[in-house]
C-alpha cells in the first residue's frame, strides 16, 4: 500500500538493505535518474552513483551504521544526458532497535530554479499577449470600416477591371479580419465529443502529405489499444497540425516524421491522476532546437521542432 503512495509522490524515494543494495524506487526516481526501476533494483549505491559525487554512497552507508539519520545538500547527480544538483535525505528503518533499511529522498535543487525561472518567463509572456490582443482589438474597428467602404465602393463601379480592385480589398480585409481572430485566441467554447484519435492523425497525416513536395516521408506507429478520447477534434487536429508543419520545416520537407501513439497507465497529468491517457508523439529527424531556446520551449507562442525526438507532446484522457 506505501509503496502506491510513494509512487504518486513527486520526490525521488529509494530504499536501500543493509547491505547498501537498491530494493525499491519510485516513479519520481525513476525519472530523476533516467532509467527503469527494473534496471535500478538489486543495484549497489557504489554501482548506482559511481558517476555522480562519491557522497551519494558515503552518505547512505552512514545512515545505516551510525542509525542516524543524514542530510547532505547541493551534491552533483551526473546522468547520461546532464547533470544536476541535488539535496539528499537519508532516514534508518529500525526494527527491534536495528536498522534493516535506509529510506533515501533525492530532491532536484535546480529544479526549484528552473520553475522560478519558467514563471517569470510566463509573466512576460501573459504581459505580451495582453498587448498583443489590445493591439488587435484596436486594429479590427477600422478594419471592418475599411472592409464596408471598399463594398460601398464596388457598388458604385461599373469598370470590372476596377472592381477587381475592390475585391482585392475586401479578400485582404477578410485575410487580416481572420488573422486578428487567431490573436485573440478562441471565440467559442469547444465542442468535446468522444474521438478516434486515429482519425484525428491521419488527417493531419494527410494535409501534410498534399502540402509536401513528395519527397517527405510520413509513417505511422499506432496503439490500437487505444480507446475514444474526450476532446474537441477540430482543435486537436490544429494542434498536431501546427506541430507537424514544424517537423516538416525542420526537415526542410524532405526528411522522415512518425506519428505514433500509446496509451499510458495510471498517469498524472496537471496534479489529477487519469486511469487512462493517450501519448501522441510526432517524430523527425530534424536538426533539433537550439540550446539557448530549451528553456522557453513550453512558453512560446509557436511550435518548435526538437529534431528528432519530437516536442509537443499531447496528452488525452480517456473516460475509461
Amino acid at each position: 500500500m506505501y509503496k502506491r503512495i510513494l509512487d504518486h509522490l513527486n520526490t525521488a524515494i529509494l530504499l536501500f538493505n543493509r547491505d547498501l543494495v537498491l530494493t525499491y524506487i519510485n516513479t519520481a526516481g525513476e525519472i530523476l535518474l533516467a532509467d527503469s526501476a527494473h534496471h535500478l533494483i538489486a543495484q549497489n549505491a557504489y554501482e548506482l552513483f559511481k558517476t555522480s559525487d562519491p557522497a551519494f554512497a558515503h552518505n547512505i552507508k552512514q545512515c545505516i551504521v551510525m542509525e542516524e539519520p543524514l542530510v547532505e545538500r547541493a551534491l552533483t547527480l551526473n546522468r547520461i544526458a546532464q547533470s544536476m544538483t541535488v539535496n539528499l535525505s537519508a532516514t534508518p528503518l529500525l526494527n527491534d532497535d536495528d536498522v534493516i533499511e535506509a529510506i533515501v529522498e533525492l530532491q532536484q535543487v535546480d529544479n526549484h530554479l528552473r520553475i522560478s525561472k519558467e514563471e517569470r518567463l510566463l509573466s512576460q509572456q501573459n504581459t505580451a499577449r495582453l498587448l498583443i490582443r489590445g493591439l488587435a482589438h484596436e486594429i479590427k474597428n477600422p478594419l471592418g470600416g475599411l472592409r464596408g467602404a471598399a463594398q460601398l465602393l464596388d457598388l458604385e463601379l461599373h469598370d470590372p477591371e476596377l472592381k477587381e480592385y475592390t475585391k482585392i480589398i475586401i479578400a485582404e480585409s477578410d485575410r487580416l479580419q481572420n488573422l486578428m481572430d487567431k490573436m485573440l485566441g478562441p471565440n467559442k467554447l469547444p465542442n468535446k465529443r468522444m474521438t478516434n484519435v486515429h482519425e484525428v492523425l491521419e488527417r493531419v497525416r494527410q494535409l501534410v502529405q498534399v502540402e509536401s513536395s513528395g519527397s517527405l516521408s510520413i509513417k505511422t506507429d499506432y496503439d490500437p489499444s487505444i480507446p475514444p478520447i474526450y476532446g474537441d477534434k477540430d482543435q486537436l487536429i490544429q494542434a498536431i497540425l501546427n506541430i507537424s508543419r514544424n517537423a516538416v520545416q525542420a526537415t526542410e520537407g524532405r526528411g522522415h516524421i512518425v506519428l505514433k501513439t500509446r496509451i499510458h497507465r495510471h498517469l498524472t497529468i496537471g496534479r489529477r491522476h487519469y486511469k487512462l491517457a493517450a501519448k501522441i508523439d510526432i517524430i523527425d529527424d530534424g536538426p533539433g532546437i537550439d540550446a539557448d531556446m530549451m528553456h522557453q520551449i513550453f512558453l512560446s507562442y509557436d511550435n518548435w521542432s526538437c529534431g528528432r525526438y519530437r516536442l509537443g507532446l499531447i496528452n488525452c484522457t480517456s473516460t475509461d
